[in-house]
């Protein structure tokens, strides 16, 4: 079940935050119910939209590269390359997602800026 969650996150993911289709990404892989735990997120479904929406608007331009995938039952976590703005350093992200019946029904996150400079040589990726 593991790689099946992998496969049904990526692509929620993609739905999501690179083709800002929150509607479909929610309609294809979402659960009944939705918990988030980012606090500057709405819970629920709703919340997931108005954030989509959110992105559309003011990064237009904005794509989350993954660059790792990870799962454990469950649970899926991804490690993200985010470039909000073209040129700009972006953040990494660290999502964790929880599915019930192969639908994704909760998510927590982590978001650090990647700094223009670095103490050792070493990236965030």
């Amino acid at each position: 079940m593991s790689e099946e969650n992998k496969k049904t996150v990526i692509a929620f993911y993609e739905k999501l935050l690179n083709e800002f289709d929150a509607a479909g990404g929610i309609a294809q892989y979402g659960g009944k119910t939705y918990t988030q735990h980012n606090p500057l997120i709405e819970d629920g479904w709703e919340g997931v939209t108005k954030f989509a929406g959110w992105v559309r608007t003011n990064f237009p331009k904005s794509h989350m590269e993954i660059k790792r995938v990870f799962s454990d039952g469950d649970f899926v976590v991804l490690h993200c390359h985010w470039i909000r703005v073209p040129g700009e350093p972006g953040d990494a992200v660290v999502d964790l997602f929880r599915l019930e019946n192969g639908k994704v029904v909760e998510h927590w996150d982590v978001i650090q800026p990647v700094p223009e400079t670095a103490a050792n040589r070493n990236t965030m990726f």
